[in-house]
């Protein structure tokens, strides 16, 4: 999905790349490797101190800023291209993640972003977890009406499905990646006590059990693939 991304949004030599939420920054990476000229933001110094390990080892240079993609700290129109790998799609304030899409692409820049599709029996395990009424329904960015809200008054959209496989050697090996990657899931952790960790993490083991064919897991995880052209 990283290479899709990328490859879709035509990285090159003097292209001013920001990519929001770089997480560990696989496709800051994949533009760098490109020539182009990269900025990646993430909210977590953790993941950005990883993506700053795997730039060095690659001997690619990409500037790395902490910061929250609903207030970016980068001038109008600053970049040709701003990308977010399902990254951006968990700041709670849509709207003001939205604007601030639009503010920094410069007209006729592109953008692209993924987010998941809605899946109901993962988003049960969540709720049984949660003392009160998630903060961020995740599965905002995965409907196209509103994408279409949201992003549609600056952006000439394209629209597409996709899905990615999750896989692993087994459902326990699954959780302990998801937990370590997927924001719901470390931000849920550190909120539960020891018990109800200790349940919650049963509760994911038995979901992608359903997913192992004694070979290992291999869950399809269906996402909306996000293309857009900025508007002048």
């Amino acid at each position: 999905m990283h290479d899709e991304l990328v490859e879709r949004l035509a990285p090159g030599s003097g292209v001013r790349w920001l990519d929001v939420g770089t997480g560990s920054g696989q496709v800051a990476l994949r533009a760098a490797r490109a020539g182009a000229e990269v900025t990646a933001l993430d909210i977590s110094s953790r993941r950005l101190d990883e993506a700053r390990e795997n730039a060095v080892a690659e001997g690619l240079t990409i500037a790395l800023d902490l910061g929250d993609a609903q207030a970016l700290p980068y001038g109008d129109a600053e970049f040709d291209v701003v990308a977010s790998c399902f990254g951006a799609i968990f700041a709670p304030d849509r709207e003001a993640v939205s604007r601030e899409l639009a503010r920094v692409c410069r007209p006729g820049g592109r953008l692209g972003l993924t987010a998941w599709r809605p899946k109901p029996a993962l988003e049960a395990i969540y709720r049984r977890f949660q003392d009160g009424p998630p903060p961020v329904d995740h599965a905002d960015w995965g409907r196209e009406e509103n994408v279409e809200a949201w992003l549609g008054p600056s952006f000439e959209l394209e629209l597409a499905e996709r899905t990615w496989v999750l896989e692993g050697a087994s459902p326990e090996a699954v959780f302990a990646f998801m937990a370590d990657s997927a924001p719901p899931t470390a931000a849920l952790l550190e909120r539960l006590d020891d018990d109800r960790r200790e349940a919650f993490r049963a509760a994911f083991v038995e979901y992608w059990s359903r997913y192992d064919d004694g070979e290992g897991v291999r869950e399809p995880r269906p996402y909306l693939l996000v293309l857009g052209r900025r508007r002048a």
